[in-house]
C-alpha cells in the first residue's frame, strides 16, 4: 500500500510522537499523523494500539517525550488543554464526558466558559445540529440515555467553535440506532467546516465516512490510505477489520 503524502499545509500534524502514561513506558512509538482542512480522518486498530493515547496526546493530556504536534504550522506540543480550546481544538472523551448533575443547557454553558458572550449564538448553532438538546435543555444530563449524552458531549465541544474536533470512540456502548445517529452527526458537523479526527472500534462504519484512515498497531502506523482503500485492502481486512468486526459482534 502506498502511504498518502503529507501536505506541507496540513491543518494539524504530528511527527514521530513518543508518549505514554508511565515514565519509561511508551505507548506511542514514533507515530505520524496529519489532518487536512475539511477532512474526516479515522483512527482504527486493535485494543491497546494507542488510538486513544494519540488523541489525548494531541490534546495535551499526555506529555510528549519526543516528536512534535503542529496546528496551522504553530508548535502546540504538550500545550495545556485550555490553551488548545482557545486555538480551535475540541475534544470529546469516551467516558465521563458530561456533567450529570447539570442540565443540558448548563453543560453547553460549560462548553462556552471561555467565551460566555458567544453562548447564545453557539447554542443556536448546536441546536441546529442536535434539535433534541434544545427541546430538552432543562433536563439533567444524568437522566439521558447514552446516545443522548453523547450528543450533549459533542455539542459542548462545539460551543467554542473549533476548527478541529477530536472524538474518542463516539459510538462505544450505544445501541445500533444511536451508533448510526452518531456517524450521521459527524458527517453533518464536518459539513459545517469542522475537521474531524475519530478513534473508533466500529472500524468498518468509521472507514465508510472517512476521507482517510490510519491503522495503529503497537503505537505506530501500520497502514494509512483513503477510507475506501483501507476497507478493501486484503491485509487490513485479514489483520484488522475481521478481528475488529468479530469483537464488535460479540459485544
Amino acid at each position: 500500500m502506498t502511504a498518502q503524502p503529507e501536505p506541507a499545509d496540513a491543518l494539524l500534524r504530528a511527527d514521530q510522537l513518543i508518549a505514554g502514561y508511565i515514565p519509561e513506558v511508551d505507548i506511542l512509538r514514533g507515530c505520524d499523523f496529519f489532518l487536512r482542512d475539511g477532512e474526516i480522518v479515522g483512527i482504527i486498530g486493535p485494543n491497546g494500539a494507542g488510538k486513544s493515547t494519540l488523541l489525548k496526546t494531541l490534546f495535551g493530556l499526555i506529555p510528549v517525550r519526543s516528536g512534535s504536534v503542529r496546528l496551522r504550522g504553530e508548535d502546540i506540543t504538550s500545550a495545556p488543554a485550555h490553551v488548545l480550546v482557545t486555538k480551535g481544538v475540541g475534544y470529546v472523551p469516551q467516558t465521563n464526558n458530561v456533567f450529570p448533575s447539570l442540565t443540558i443547557e448548563e453543560n453547553l454553558e460549560m462548553g462556552a466558559y471561555l467565551r460566555p458572550t458567544a453562548f447564545r449564538d453557539r447554542f443556536d448553532f448546536v441546536a441546529g445540529l442536535f434539535p433534541l438538546l434544545a427541546e430538552r435543555r432543562k433536563v439533567k444530563a444524568g437522566a439521558l440515555s447514552g446516545g443522548e449524552r453523547q450528543m450533549v458531549a459533542m455539542g459542548r465541544a462545539l460551543m467554542m467553535e473549533p476548527s478541529v474536533l477530536l472524538l474518542d470512540e463516539p459510538s462505544a456502548g450505544l445501541s445500533p440506532m444511536f451508533q448510526d445517529e452518531v456517524f450521521i452527526r459527524c458527517k453533518q458537523i464536518n459539513a459545517t467546516g469542522v475537521s474531524v479526527i475519530m478513534v473508533e472500534q466500529n472500524a468498518r462504519r468509521c472507514l465508510q465516512i472517512c476521507d482517510r484512515g490510519y491503522v495503529l498497531d503497537q503505537g505506530a502506523n501500520a497502514y494509512t490510505d483513503t477510507g475506501a482503500n483501507l476497507m478493501k485492502d486484503p491485509k487490513v481486512i485479514e489483520l484488522y477489520l475481521g478481528t475488529l468486526a468479530g469483537s464488535r459482534e460479540k459485544k
